[in-house]
């Protein structure tokens, strides 16, 4: 769960490079330990913004490889 909207962190598609993660920085550590330990490749975009004083956004691509679907399953199951 996002811990600032309390929504599902979620993969997105509508992006030309692949899937995406978009979530709070807060929680990167976690979501970077998650795909590393199921062997997902990801870049994590260098840019770390706060839009309208809001919390710091991260940004991890997951390449025009990925699987998005399995990917969000595995988000789907985090603690």
């Amino acid at each position: 769960m996002d811990h600032t909207t309390s929504l599902p962190i979620r993969v997105s598609t509508d992006g030309t490079t692949g899937p995406y993660i978009r979530l709070p920085y807060s929680q990167l550590e976690e979501v970077k330990r998650i795909l590393d330990r199921h062997g997902i490749l990801y870049a994590v975009k260098e840019n770390i913004v706060s839009m309208s004083g809001g919390p710091f956004i991260a940004v991890v691509n997951l390449g025009r490889g990925a699987d998005a679907n399995a990917i969000q399953r595995i988000l789907d199951g985090m603690h």
